[in-house]
């Protein structure tokens, strides 16, 4: 097959999807406290902590400010772990991939079931901390709710960011480079913890490129109670990154499996 190939997507994706979702049940519970504990202790420390020094930023009070920063950025951990650890067990350890290549399926079907698998983990993560958000109430925003497909998108995104580098990795230690050089130098330049135009004029034009700044850019205003005032270049970031991703880790993967 050419590795360059257009994505051929088909329905046969769904039996994968249901698989990884039936072994994720038998430990539920623990994942999804592993993945929002991280942001949402972060939530709490910084935003009631750093909040009783840091009164207000741009005029909202900060714990408002970094709930809209700790759902994306949630959003994004828990698709990165999904789409990297857990992937790559499946396809290199485990060798599951394999197995079910023998099934009428093709790999394009099990890449864009890892996609789908990962980025429906990382909603579940986004909408437990918009959850708490909402029940500790420092938002209850009737826009919040909106807020929802901006982590469903988000979580499609790093998703498929995640499976570009697993078609990369030959072990677990791969992936510390991803996440201490790219993930987190994105969440200081991405307006989590603070906004984006305190940073250098050079530095907040990369900032604006970059697809958690995208989501950030989305979402905060929507905690906020209004609609973004131009939401069309950040969703279409958002869009682009995610498209352009899911292509780029199928042709990686083909060629992995080609080698």
């Amino acid at each position: 097959m050419n590795p360059y190939a257009a994505p051929r997507p088909s329905t046969r994706f769904l039996p994968v999807y249901r698989r990884n979702l039936l072994v994720w049940r038998k430990l539920a519970v623990a994942s999804i406290i592993g993945n929002i504990a991280d942001p949402l202790i972060i939530l709490v420390a910084f935003g009631y902590g750093l909040g009783r020094l840091l009164q207000q930023v741009d005029g909202v009070p900060y714990i408002v400010f970094l709930a809209a920063g700790s759902m994306c950025m949630s959003t994004m951990m828990a698709a990165s772990f999904e789409s990297l650890y857990s992937a790559f067990s499946r396809m290199h350890v485990q060798r599951t991939w394999e197995s079910l290549l023998n099934a009428p399926l093709e790999l394009d079907d099990i890449v864009i079931a890892e996609w789908l698998w990962a980025a429906t983990k990382s909603v579940l993560s986004g909408v437990a901390i918009v959850a708490v958000v909402w029940l500790l109430g420092i938002s209850r925003a009737p826009t919040l709710v909106l807020a929802l497909p901006v982590v469903a998108l988000t979580g499609l995104v790093f998703g498929a960011i995640g499976l570009c580098v697993n078609a990369l990795a030959r072990g677990y230690d791969f992936f510390t480079y991803y996440f201490t050089l790219v993930l987190t130098p994105m969440i200081f330049l991405s307006g989590v913890y603070y906004p984006v135009a305190q940073l250098p004029h050079w530095l907040a034009t990369i900032a604006g490129a970059l697809p958690l700044a995208a989501a950030v850019e989305l979402a905060r205003p929507l905690v906020l109670g209004r609609l973004p005032e131009a939401p069309l270049a950040p969703l279409l970031t958002l869009l682009a990154y995610a498209g352009g991703a899911l292509y780029l880790a199928m042709i990686l993967t083909r060629r992995r499996f080609a080698a």
